[in-house]
């Protein structure tokens, strides 16, 4: 991993789970890592913490990894904690309840839940990400800070705030390798000779490995083949139902390594001296995810010729009605459409039309209640 010379390069990394321990153990392939684990638990984060040590240790590599503990709904220990690591880079991995949750549920009654889509659901990764914001900034050190909590929607949402995180990871990015893969099948050539450049929601990343091309949600797809521009060449919907077809992949949990290494993409991206080209959700504040070049701690936007700051924006925007929300106001209050509301009111009878960002805690904790009330109610695991 290339480094910046004479600057912090620690990462400081929030959450115990499955995705912030995948992170980790494919940052310390590096041995000049300095890692920082933050759990809920101290005794976690030094099991954590030591997994990845030791597992580093019988590869034939040394790494530091620290633990440490602090509850991100205490922003005062939040921001002492963060403060005394000072961390050129903080991960948030932390969410109130994971996404993979409702995928336990019986596949018919998943199906039937998951058509309200992932945006009713945004309590569960607002309200830590808000109060890991707030840290740092009652901290007084200047991080930069990666979100991994639904960042489609919660960075723009702290953008309202003056809160952003600089970027996002996951989602987007987790669709174009098999799209890249695809591709090069298609011509006949290497995944390496196929560039593309992939604007979308997070709806897109969950719906194409499922369903193929979205016919509910606008997207744009450019594609070079060595360094050509062959986007008029390429058969769209044949690409993306090749993705759950051909290229088809473990989901779930097992499918997490995925999302962690596109946040190692864009971790080694931030701590290096060259541009590092990837795609990102939430960079910069803005809505759903785009293509990004990264380096020296900045985030850019990498958006093809023809497509404007201002067109990239209304695509994500108008593909994330298709995940139930609405829209995003100037002051950070959600709106959710009718029609995913609709179903978490039948189904839950969890209704809210409307979020404003100091509610969300209040919001995540009814949602929580009301998820296990079902849960118990279908006889499926809570």
């Amino acid at each position: 991993m290339s480094r910046i010379t004479d600057r912090n390069s620690r990462i400081m990394l929030f959450g115990t789970g499955n995705l912030t321990g995948n992170v980790l153990h494919l940052l310390a392939r590096d041995d000049r890592a300095d890692l920082v684990v933050v759990g809920r638990s101290l005794e976690s984060a030094t099991r954590l913490a030591n997994l990845v040590r030791l597992t580093a240790l019988q590869l034939g590599r040394t790494v530091r990894v620290t633990p440490d503990a602090a509850d991100l709904l205490d922003t005062a220990r939040t921001a002492e904690v963060i403060a005394r690591h000072n961390p050129a880079v903080i991960f948030n991995g932390a969410s109130l309840q994971s996404w993979r949750i409702i995928t336990n549920l019986p596949k018919r009654h998943f199906d039937e839940l998951d058509a309200a889509q992932f945006g009713p659901w945004l309590p569960m990764h607002l309200t830590l990400m808000h109060r890991l914001m707030t840290a740092v900034v009652a901290a007084g050190v200047k991080p930069v800070v990666v979100n991994a909590a639904y960042p489609d929607a919660v960075n723009p949402v702290l953008s309202h705030l003056g809160l952003a995180p600089l970027v996002g990871i996951g989602n987007v990015c987790n669709v174009v390798p098999a799209i890249r893969a695809a591709i090069a099948e298609h011509f006949g050539a290497s995944p390496e000779q196929v560039g593309v450049k992939l604007i979308a929601q997070h709806y897109f990343s969950h719906y194409v490995p499922r369903y193929g091309e979205p016919t509910d949600a606008p997207f744009c797809m450019d594609v070079e083949l060595d360094g050509t521009d062959v986007s008029a060449e390429v058969p769209v919907k044949a690409i993306l139902e090749a993705v759950g077809s051909r290229h088809r992949r473990l989901g779930g949990i097992d499918g997490q390594i995925l999302t962690a290494a596109s946040a190692v993409s864009v971790l080694r991206g931030l701590l290096s001296e060259r541009p590092v080209r990837t795609h990102a959700p939430g960079p910069l504040g803005l809505p759903g995810g785009y293509p990004v070049e990264i380096d020296r701690l900045k985030v850019r936007l990498d958006l093809p010729k023809h497509v404007t700051v201002a067109d990239a924006v209304w695509i994500n925007e108008q593909c994330q009605m298709a995940d139930g929300i609405e829209r995003i106001e100037l002051d950070g209050t959600v709106r959710f459409c009718d029609w995913s509301m609709d179903i978490m009111k039948r189904l839950l009878g969890y209704d809210c039309r409307v979020l404003r960002p100091d509610e969300s805690l209040d919001r995540a904790t009814e949602l929580a209640a009301k998820y296990r009330e079902y849960a118990t109610y279908i006889g499926a695991a809570a």
